[in-house]
């Protein structure tokens, strides 16, 4: 997972409300083993309607989109988030977010900002025409026009996105404290060592 401290540039000014998962990504392309190329699949339904705004020229490669309530409802697949990421979305802008969608989106290296509808309606406006930026450094969304919409995120999640730790990651990082752990336990109950080679021998 790459680290995420500023993401700057176009936005959907989308806006739509109660989107779920099976807009984001219907359960056709679930069917995949792998990620990539997902982002074909995003929002299809709504790309099939002419002039819609991810075929749009004016917002196409945006990281950022700015949707209403509710976004990622529905079910819990992943692959909702995956989409998004394959698409390269870096960070999703609302006034609220189903839990399940935001925890995947979380783990992908996607923001999620939730803001008062009053300030989303702002920064619909503004994304028609001008960049947005949301920087994880000052926890805020600014516009070119002075805007500055404070937004919070749970510490541990703002770090995590902030150095690339995804599960693996955060496991890796705690090698040495795993390696001493295990050295530890090998030397107070060897017994155990041997259980894993015998077991190891037997298969």
């Amino acid at each position: 997972m790459n680290p995420v401290t500023t993401v700057s540039g176009t936005a959907y000014p989308w806006g739509a409300k109660n989107i779920d998962t099976d807009v984001i990504i219907p359960a056709h392309w679930l069917k995949t083993i792998t990620r990539a190329g997902l982002g074909r699949g995003a929002f299809e339904t709504v790309r099939a309607q002419p002039g819609n705004i991810f075929d749009d020229p004016a917002y196409a490669g945006a990281p950022i989109l700015i949707a209403g309530d509710n976004f990622g409802c529905g079910s819990s697949r992943e692959h909702a988030a995956w989409a998004l990421a394959d698409m390269g979305i870096q960070a999703v802008i609302a006034p609220s977010f189903s839990d399940i969608f935001s925890g995947n989106a979380f783990k992908n290296g996607i923001v999620a900002v939730v803001l008062p509808k009053e300030a989303v309606d702002r920064l619909l406006e503004v994304a028609k025409d001008h960049p947005v930026t949301v920087d994880l450094e000052t926890m805020s969304v600014t516009t070119p026009f002075q805007d500055r919409f404070p937004f919070e995120m749970d510490p541990f999640r703002r770090e995590c996105l902030m150095k690339g730790l995804d599960e693996v990651g955060l496991t890796l990082a705690r090698d040495e404290a795993i390696g001493r752990f295990e050295t530890q336990m090998m030397q107070g109950r060897p017994w155990i060592e041997g259980r894993a080679r015998l077991a190891t021998a037997d298969a």
